[in-house]
């Protein structure tokens, strides 16, 4: 039995409330807290980055407990869309005049793949140092390296802790010279902006390689829905659930209207082109907590290309397919945790991994306080054994966005 049979994820997985028994084994780790960068006070998470706007709390006010996990929206039924003002116990359905599916670029007819910024060409040893914009000179090492946790569409907090952290100047431009950055997926659903997520670290992309450093960023399982919910729409897909489609798993996931009216042809080219995986400093950097890489190939490229072809050429089920997969969580907590990312490391190399996905409240369990306060997120979570390092610090549910520079110790 894997550890994602030992803790499976709901078929349409959010940081809604979890059932306790998927907690019932909590992971064996530690907080880690780095040093504000010289130069910057540090910011206090208060009301202003403690947000409630969609993830947990948006759940628990919209269904009665446990329905989030088990609903199941079928194709073939009609209502009017689902808005936040509905009453509690309203199942959302498909819309009787569902938003047309978008096209990727290739597919729009007469119209050329319009310009995208490049995240650098890839590299034909993904364990040899990355320079995709200038190397260093003689003696000069390469710069810092940070990744940024999941983002979910909160613009606000992710410009807040950049500049608390050096990395932007006042007006979110690229003030970190040299450094690396790798944002580590899910930028877009619950929070108020994904689209303007987008177009910031696609910003910072350009400005960065101006600067000789690098801004690159991994393909979240978000990103796989928001690009099926864009392309297939309503389109009934075969899910272990029952029937669904991409457009309601999407909106029953936080996905917000708007991000989807201003969703553009490069942003689909750039979103469709980010990697699923990759490797840095020894770090290997994956978006979701789970075993599930292993299934699409035994090296970084193999991966890599397996989701890009799978992306260009496949069909709506083996889309949703690995849509479902990349859901999957908690591989690496528990008493199996450290042999699962051992699997993972002997594959792909590195000595550490560093992910997303998993919120660490639910990962430690500690999701609120007893007298009802935000769960208290210091900073990045160390565990298997020290062997993985937990990056979604909980946005969504009144946590902490979180940017961290490499190694964690």
């Amino acid at each position: 039995m894997t550890p994602e049979d030992r803790f499976p994820g709901p078929e349409h997985p959010d940081s809604g409330p979890r059932h306790q028994p998927d907690l019932d084994v909590l992971p064996y780790g530690t907080y880690y807290e780095p040093e504000p960068a010289p130069g910057y006070a540090a910011t206090p998470y208060d009301a202003e980055t403690y947000s409630g706007y969609g993830g947990a709390r948006y759940l628990e006010q919209h269904w009665p407990d446990g329905q989030a996990h088990g609903h199941t929206v079928h194709a073939s039924e009609h209502a009017p869309a689902f808005s936040p003002q509905d009453h509690p116990g309203y199942e959302p359905t498909l819309p009787d005049r569902p938003s047309p599916a978008l096209q990727l670029p290739d597919q729009l007819p007469g119209r050329d793949d319009p310009p995208t910024i490049e995240l650098g060409p890839p590299l034909p040893d993904p364990a040899a140092p990355t320079y995709p914009y200038p190397a260093p000179g003689p003696g000069e090492p390469p710069g810092p390296l940070y990744v940024v946790g999941d983002v979910h569409g909160y613009l606000d907090e992710l410009l807040a802790e950049l500049r608390n952290q050096g990395l932007v100047d006042a007006d979110g431009h690229w003030a970190a010279g040299r450094s690396r950055i790798w944002f580590l997926g899910d930028f877009t659903d619950r929070g108020p902006d994904g689209i303007g997520v987008i177009d910031l670290v696609m910003q910072l992309a350009a400005e960065a390689a101006a600067a000789g450093g690098y801004c690159r960023a991994l393909m979240g399982n978000h990103e796989l829905l928001f690009l099926g919910a864009a392309r297939y729409g309503d389109e009934p897909v075969q899910s272990t659930a029952g029937t669904a489609s991409f457009l309601a798993a999407w909106r029953l996931n936080g996905g917000q209207q708007h991000d989807l009216d201003r969703l553009q042809a490069h942003h689909i080219s750039w979103l469709s082109r980010l990697p699923a995986i990759a490797i840095e400093d020894g770090h290997l950097l994956l978006h979701s907590d789970t075993t599930a890489y292993l299934e699409y190939g035994e090296s970084i490229p193999d991966v890599n290309d397996a989701v890009h072809g799978l992306l260009a050429d496949e069909g709506v089920d083996e889309w949703w397919d690995c849509f479902r997969r990349f859901t999957k969580r908690f591989a690496f907590r528990g008493d199996a945790g450290p042999m699962a990312v051992h699997e993972l490391l002997d594959t792909y190399g590195g000595t550490r991994i560093v992910h997303g996905h998993s919120p660490i409240p639910y990962l430690t369990g500690a999701v609120h306080a007893d007298d009802g306060a935000p769960p208290h997120i210091p900073g990045p979570y160390v565990y298997a054994d020290d062997l993985a390092v937990a990056m979604d610090g909980g946005v969504t549910m009144e946590g902490r966005l979180l940017i961290a520079r490499l190694p964690v110790n």
